[in-house]
C-alpha cells in the first residue's frame, strides 16, 4: 500500500513574502521601508543613516554613495545580497529562506521541492497549497497521487513503479521487471535446479530433508493459474500465485529455454513444453512462477516445499492459518539465512560452490540483492492477510520459543502452534 505524505513536514513549503522583501535605497538619505509581514502593510518610517556608518553584511566593506539594500536586519551592496544556491545577486522583488540562507525563489524550488520518481517532474501542490505525493512503505520512492491511475506500471518483484527514464522489461504473460530485479531472474526449469538443490540442502540443514525427489518447474502465469485450478485440494493462494504444490497428475506447460530480450524490452524466443506429471507420492510438482529474482524464487520455493514436506509427513487436515503460516516462516528462515551468509552461493551449506551454483553475478552479494532480500522479508512479516501474515506471526512466535521441531510436533498432535 502507498503512504500518503503533504510537504508542510520535512518538505520546505514556499512563501510569498513574511519579510523576505528587499528594500533598495540611494545615497545618504532618509529612506522610507516598506515591509509585508504576514500580509499586513506597515505605514513609512524615516531612518536616518549617518554617513559612513553603512558596512555590507555580505562583503564587510563601507557602502558609500549610491545604491543599497536593507534587508534582514541589514545592509548590503546589490551585488552581494547573493543566493546561496548560484550565488548570483537577488534582485527579485521576492526571494526564499531556508534557515539562514538565502535563494532565488526558483532556486529554492530546484532545491528542496521534491520530484517524482516517475515522471521527474516536480510533485504538484493540491487546493489547499501542500506538496502532496504517494510513496512506496519500504522503497520510499515518492511519486505524483496521478501515476496510480494512468496506467504506469510496477516491477512484479519489488513492486517499484517504472520510470519514464528507465524503461522495464516485459514478460510474456504480462509482468514488469525492473532491470535490477531482472539481473538475478531465474528465468527456465534448467536455470532454477540450482536453486532448488541450494533448498533441498537448507532442509536438510535443519533436519527436514525432504525424502521424495518432487519434480521442479517453472511455468508463466496462465499455467500456473490452469494448474491451480485443476488441483481438487489445493491450498490457500495469495490474490497473486506465484508458486503451487501439485497432488495432482496434470500436464504443465513448462519454461524449457529462457527468453531472449530484444527491442523495446520485450521478451521473444522463449521455448516451452508439455511436462506429464505422474503421481508416485502424495506431491506430483511443485510450480514456479519465472522471472523473478533469485531471492524471491527461493522464498517461493522454500514455502512451496514446506507444504510437500507436510503431506509427505502425513499433516493432514491443518487450518489454512497453520498451514501457510508455517509455509511463511520456513521461507522466511531462508531468507535470513541468505542475508546473513553475505554470500549470493549456497547459504545452508559450508562446502564450496561451483560457478553453475552461484547466481549470474556471481562474488558478494550486491547491495540492491540485499535491499532486495530485506524486502521480501519485510512483505512476510508486514502482511496484513489473516492466513499469511497473522499465520506467520503466530508461527514466527512459537518457533522463536519453542523451537522448530517442537512446534511442527505440536502441530502434528493437535493441528495448532503452541502459545
Amino acid at each position: 500500500m502507498p503512504l500518503y505524505g503533504h510537504g508542510n513536514g520535512n518538505v520546505p513549503q514556499f512563501g510569498h513574502g513574511n519579510g523576505n522583501v528587499p528594500q533598495y535605497g540611494h545615497g545618504n538619505v532618509n529612506v522610507p521601508q516598506y515591509g509585508h509581514g504576514n500580509g499586513n502593510m506597515y505605514q513609512p518610517m524615516p531612518v536616518h543613516f549617518p554617513m559612513g556608518f553603512r558596512v555590507c553584511a555580505g562583503c564587510n566593506m563601507e557602502i558609500g554613495h549610491g545604491r543599497f539594500l536593507n534587508c534582514l536586519n541589514a545592509f548590503w551592496h546589490p551585488e552581494c545580497f547573493c543566493c546561496h544556491a548560484c550565488n548570483l545577486p537577488i534582485s527579485d522583488n521576492e526571494f526564499s529562506m531556508s534557515g539562514n540562507y538565502r535563494f532565488h525563489k526558483s532556486c529554492y524550488k530546484e532545491r528542496f521541492h521534491p520530484k517524482c520518481d516517475v515522471c521527474r517532474h516536480f510533485i504538484p501542490t493540491n487546493p489547499a497549497g501542500l506538496i502532496e505525493y504517494r510513496a512506496h512503505p519500504f522503497w520510499i520512492q515518492k511519486y505524483c497521487p496521478s501515476h496510480e491511475h494512468d496506467g504506469t506500471p510496477r516491477c512484479c518483484s519489488c513492486e517499484r513503479m517504472e520510470s519514464r527514464e528507465t524503461g522495464y522489461v516485459g514478460l510474456n504473460d504480462g509482468r514488469k521487471l525492473c532491470l535490477e530485479c531482472l539481473d538475478s531472474a531465474v528465468m527456465d526449469t534448467n536455470e532454477c535446479q540450482p536453486l532448488y538443490l541450494d533448498i533441498q540442502e537448507f532442509y536438510e540443514s535443519i533436519n527436514m530433508k525432504v525424502e521424495q525427489q518432487v519434480p521442479l518447474l517453472l511455468v508463466e502465469r496462465q499455467a500456473l493459474n490452469e494448474a491451480r485450478e485443476g488441483e481438487k485440494n489445493g491450498h490457500y493462494h495469495m490474490p497473486e500465485t506465484r508458486g503451487l504444490c501439485l497432488s495432482e497428475e496434470q500436464t504443465v506447460s513448462t519454461i524449457l529455454r529462457r527468453p531472449r530480450f530484444g527491442t523495446g524490452n520485450r521478451a521473444t524466443n522463449m521455448i516451452t513444453e508439455p511436462y506429464k506429471l505422474t503421481r508416485r507420492c502424495e506431491v506430483t510438482a511443485i510450480l514456479i512462477l519465472y522471472g523473478l529474482p533469485r531471492l524471491l524464487t527461493g522464498s517461493i520455493l522454500a514455502h512451496e516445499m514446506m507444504h510437500a514436506w507436510m503431506r509427505l509427513k502425513g499433516f493432514r487436515n491443518l487450518s489454512q492459518d497453520v498451514e501457510e503460516g508455517i509455509c511463511q516462516v520456513l521461507a522466511h528462515m531462508w531468507l535470513e539465512s541468505q542475508l546473513a551468509s553475505g554470500s549470493s552461493a549456497n547459504a545452508a551449506s559450508s562446502s564450496s560452490a561451483t560457478p553453475s551454483r552461484i547466481s549470474r553475478k556471481g562474488g558478494e552479494r550486491s547491495q540492491f540483492d540485499r535491499k532486495l532480500g530485506e524486502f521480501f522479508k519485510h512483505q512476510i512479516e508486514s502482511d496484513t492477510s489473516p492466513v499469511y501474515g497473522d499465520g506467520f506471526r503466530a508461527g514466527h512466535h512459537a518457533v522463536n520459543k519453542y523451537g522448530l521441531q517442537a512446534t511442527l510436533e505440536h502441530i502434528r498432535m493437535t493441528g495448532g502452534f503452541p502459545f
